[in-house]
Parts: C-alpha cells; sequence; structure tokens
C-alpha cells in the first residue's frame, strides 16, 4: 500500500497549483541571475590578462565563499527597507558648494635605505617616485628596455643601463652583470637611488630563484649603502607564487 502521507501535495500548499508556479518561477530566476552573475564575473577576470592559473585560484576563492554570499543575499532580502525621515524631506535642500577639482595626487618619495616594490601595468608610479626622490641621492641608476622619463633628474646624475643587448639580438644582461653596475653607483658619495623595471625581461632567462636572489641582494645592497630600491612589475606577467615572493622582499609594496 502506498504511503498515504506521499499522497497530493503539501498540506499548506495543496490545492494552491499558482503558489506552486510563482515558486518554481521565483526559484528559476534566482539561479539564473546566479549563473549571469557567475559568468560576467569570469568574463572580468579573463578580460584584465590573468593566466590559467590565476583564474583557477579567483575561481576557487569565489567558490569557498559561495555560503557566506548566500547568507549575505538572505539577510539583505529579510531586512525591511528604512522609512523615510520626513524631516530630512522636508527640510529645505543645502546649498551646493562650487565645484573644485580634485587635488593632484602626490608622488611618494623614498628615502636612503628603503626599498618599494611597485604592482601596476606601465611603471608610472615608479616613475614618479624616482623623479620626485632623485635629489635626496648622488646618482640615479635606471635599469630597463627603455630610459626613464624623468623631468627633475637629468644630465649626468642619471644613468641608463639597458638589459638587452643591442649589439647581440635576443640576448640580454644577467643579474651577475648588473651586480657591478649597481655597486659601484651605489658606494658612491651620496648614495644612488636605483630604478628597476627588468622583472619580467629576466624572469625567463635567469629563472625564479636566480631572480629572487638578485632582487634579496640588491634590497641589502642599498640599506647598507644608504641607496635605495624602486623596482616595478606588473602582476599579471608573473605566476601568483612568483609575485608573493618578490612582495614579500621589500619594506612597501605600493
Amino acid at each position: 500500500m502506498n504511503d498515504p502521507r506521499r499522497l497530493g501535495p503539501s498540506p499548506d500548499r495543496a490545492g494552491d497549483g499558482a503558489s506552486d508556479d510563482d515558486y518554481a518561477k521565483a526559484y528559476s530566476e534566482g539561479y539564473g541571475e546566479g549563473l549571469r552573475e557567475a559568468f560576467r564575473e569570469m568574463l572580468q577576470d579573463a578580460s584584465r590578462g590573468h593566466t590559467a592559473a590565476e583564474l583557477r585560484l579567483l575561481i576557487e576563492s569565489r567558490l569557498a565563499h559561495v555560503r557566506d554570499d548566500v547568507e549575505l543575499k538572505r539577510r539583505s532580502v529579510l531586512t525591511p527597507p528604512k522609512r523615510p525621515s520626513w524631516g530630512t524631506i522636508l527640510r529645505p535642500a543645502a546649498p551646493v558648494a562650487p565645484w573644485s577639482a580634485p587635488p593632484a595626487a602626490t608622488a611618494v618619495v623614498i628615502g636612503p635605505g628603503q626599498a618599494f616594490l611597485f604592482s601596476e601595468p606601465r611603471g608610472a608610479r615608479a616613475m614618479e617616485c624616482v623623479d620626485a626622490s632623485a635629489a635626496g641621492f648622488a646618482r640615479v641608476l635606471a635599469i630597463g628596455l627603455r630610459p626613464p622619463t624623468l623631468r627633475r633628474a637629468s644630465g649626468d646624475r642619471v644613468t641608463f643601463v639597458p638589459v638587452a643587448s643591442s649589439g647581440a639580438p635576443g640576448t640580454v644582461l644577467g643579474p651577475t652583470a648588473l651586480s657591478g653596475r649597481i655597486r659601484e653607483a651605489a658606494e658612491e658619495a651620496g648614495g644612488a637611488l636605483v630604478y628597476f623595471d627588468a622583472f619580467e625581461t629576466l624572469l625567463p632567462e635567469s629563472g625564479p630563484d636566480q631572480m629572487m636572489r638578485f632582487i634579496s641582494w640588491l634590497v641589502s645592497e642599498a640599506a647598507a649603502s644608504r641607496s635605495a630600491v624602486v623596482v616595478s612589475v606588473d602582476p599579471a606577467t608573473l605566476e601568483p607564487r612568483v609575485f608573493s615572493m618578490l612582495q614579500r622582499a621589500f619594506e612597501r609594496v605600493l
């Protein structure tokens, strides 16, 4: 004999087909909105240039917090809307202050013995920091693919070392060759401000271990000689593990 408890709809919804349809419709619409939101986030992350490994970490992180997101959404739905304050509504509007342009961002200034890492795609903020800090050092040593554009520091105080050799296309200067140039500049009276914008360029040939040893030496050399180091990297070009190790080597990450 069939269990009579399984016959027909539940007592609280018996004979109410419209309620069942409304419930199913609301559930399916919520499910669809959740799918749309998930795919929108995936498209946004992919458009930022993340690698497959980074995308996997982002998705796993979102999946781990799904329960918290659902609970937050439930609470927001259950919270009754706030009642308007009639006094605020009926009170005359305050006079609007005239518009003024926001103040220009102040460049970060680095001092002797410090080492800063700038996480940015094109190195604009790192370049501003070097330009604003150059007066505090006897020399500026810039290492990268192209000469830096500096407004305040120029002339014989600025030395540019290209990591790509023009005489032998496809080859780059390694950490060993660069160390001598850096030590020579740092040991001058007044110290040197070293701007390094070639971590991603040297990484494929030198490998992460050698590059991290070079960065650690660079930071310690700056502290010992009262020089300073400004390094600029694009985090989208590095594996999360490498970028994490790189951040730990610096006093400040911006």
